[in-house]
């Protein structure tokens, strides 16, 4: 499948919002906070700490992933967000939008990328392509986001 990445740009917004909300994986909370992180990103690209990567289809808006530097370390960064339309997930699009993270975040000096996710079984897929993608699991905080739902993180260096 041809895969275009690209950056964010402001009209992008409603269309990442409704994609992470199609997925069912993430709370009406969750996308009130992607919404502020845009809003951020956009009145401050170069100083919020966040990039955005875009991915599309024929023109179709596939899906996105947010990831920046982890505040106070060296050269330690996070994946804060991905979604990929129900329509394209299984195409490789999640895939391509992580290795093109990785190697921006290489190419900027990264030394390691740290993904925190839940053990909702929501995240299920996510959790599968992490370690496809070479992720290790390194730790479980139990109880974190809710009683049952605990914190997962994966590490990878590069």
């Amino acid at each position: 499948m041809a895969v275009k990445i690209r950056g964010i740009v402001p009209s992008d917004k409603p269309r990442v919002i409704g994609v992470t909300d199609e997925t069912g994986a993430f709370l009406p909370d969750e996308l009130t906070v992607l919404g502020e992180i845009m809003d951020e990103y956009f009145s401050d690209p170069e100083g919020c700490g966040y990039y955005f990567l875009i991915a599309e289809h024929e023109s179709d808006f596939a899906g996105y992933l947010c990831y920046g530097p982890t505040p106070m370390t060296h050269g330690a960064w996070d994946m804060y967000w991905c979604a990929v339309s129900p329509r394209f997930q299984g195409q490789g699009i999640g895939s391509t939008l992580f290795t093109t993270a990785a190697d921006h975040i290489k190419r900027l000096g990264g030394r390691l990328i740290l993904i925190d996710t839940s053990s909702n079984p929501n995240y299920r897929a996510a959790r599968s392509l992490y370690i496809t993608l070479g992720y290790k699991h390194v730790s479980t905080i139990p109880d974190f986001y809710n009683p049952g739902d605990h914190k997962e993180t994966f590490w990878k260096a590069l």
